[in-house]
C-alpha cells in the first residue's frame, strides 16, 4: 500500500505543474460520452500516456485526456475515457484515477456510463440517475492491505450516490422535459454483451441497467470520502423480443446521441454545486 500512495503522490504532483487552480468536481466521461469536454474552458489538457503510472484506454470511444478547466467558473478535472477491469487491468489501476484526483483536491465525482436497459419503462436514449448498485464483478477495489491515508477498512456503502445530487439532477431533468429515470445499476466484468438469460437474471435481482463500469469507481471515491453522483445513459435495450445482435457501435450511436441532454444536466448541476 506504501507503493500505491507514492504512485497516487508522483502522479498528482506531475499534473499539479499543469493545471493553473485546485479543482472541485471531477468527471469521469464513459463510452461515447466525451462530447461534454467541450463545454469545459479548458487550460490544460494531459495526455494519459505522459501521466506516471496513468494505464492506458484501449476501447473506441475513450480519447485518454485528462482535460483541466473551468465548467460555469468552477475548477473540474475530467477524464475523457475510463479504464476497465476487462481490458486487463488490476482493480487498483482501474480506480487510480479516482485516487489521483482526489489527491488533487476535488471533493465530488461525477460519473456517467452507457448501459443496457432492462426496465420495460426505459427507451433508448433516456437517462438514468444511478441511486444504488449491484456489484458482480469478479474482483474488489479494495482487497488487500488498508491504508488509512486513502480511507478506513470498512467503508460504508449503504449510500454511496449522494442523496442531494441525485435530486438536483432529477429537478433538473424534469425542468428540462428529459426523459430521465432513477433506479439500479448492475456492475458486471464484460467484455460480452450480456445472454438474453442474463438479461432477465438481472432484472430480476432488482437491476434496471447494467454495464461494465462505474462500480469500482464508485467504490474507491466513497473509500475516499468523496460525493458521488452517477448517470447512465440507455445505449441498448437488453431485455427485447427481436433477435438482432447488441453492438458496441449501436452504443456509441445512442450514447453520442443522448450527449446534448447530459452534457446539459452536468453542466447545471456544476454550476449549483
Amino acid at each position: 500500500m506504501e507503493e500505491l500512495f507514492n504512485k497516487i503522490q508522483s502522479a498528482a504532483s506531475f499534473i499539479q505543474q499543469h493545471i493553473a487552480a485546485k479543482p472541485v468536481v471531477g468527471i469521469i466521461l464513459g463510452s461515447g460520452l466525451g462530447g461534454l469536454a467541450e463545454t469545459i474552458a479548458i487550460d490544460h489538457r494531459l495526455s494519459y500516456q505522459d501521466i506516471p503510472h496513468f494505464p492506458q484506454s484501449t476501447v473506441k470511444g475513450h480519447s485518454g485526456e485528462l482535460l483541466s478547466g473551468k465548467i460555469k467558473g468552477k475548477e473540474v478535472l475530467a477524464m475523457a475515457g475510463r479504464f476497465h477491469f476487462y481490458e486487463g487491468y488490476s482493480m487498483q489501476e482501474v480506480t487510480f484515477p479516482v485516487r489521483v484526483m482526489k489527491a488533487l483536491g476535488i471533493n465530488t465525482l461525477m460519473i456517467s456510463n452507457a448501459a443496457g436497459g432492462m426496465n420495460a419503462a426505459f427507451r433508448v436514449g433516456d437517462m438514468m440517475i444511478i441511486r444504488d448498485h449491484i456489484n458482480l464483478m469478479p474482483e474488489h477495489p479494495l482487497r488487500g492491505k488498508n491504508d488509512e491515508r486513502l480511507g478506513v477498512r470498512f467503508p460504508d456503502m449503504s449510500e454511496p450516490y449522494n442523496k442531494d445530487l441525485m435530486k438536483m439532477a432529477a429537478e433538473i431533468g424534469q425542468k428540462e422535459n428529459f426523459r430521465i429515470h432513477t433506479g439500479v445499476y448492475a456492475g458486471v466484468q464484460g467484455p460480452t454483451f450480456e445472454t438474453k438469460a442474463e438479461y432477465e437474471y438481472l432484472h430480476h435481482i432488482g437491476a434496471d441497467a447494467v454495464g461494465m463500469s462505474t462500480v469500482p469507481e464508485v467504490i474507491v471515491a466513497v473509500h475516499a470520502g468523496l460525493k458521488v453522483f452517477a448517470l447512465s445513459v440507455i445505449s441498448d435495450i437488453g431485455i427485447r423480443q427481436d433477435n438482432d445482435p447488441i453492438t458496441h457501435e449501436e452504443v456509441l450511436e445512442a450514447a453520442e446521441a443522448a450527449t446534448p441532454k447530459m452534457t446539459k444536466l452536468f453542466v447545471e448541476m456544476i454550476e449549483k454545486i
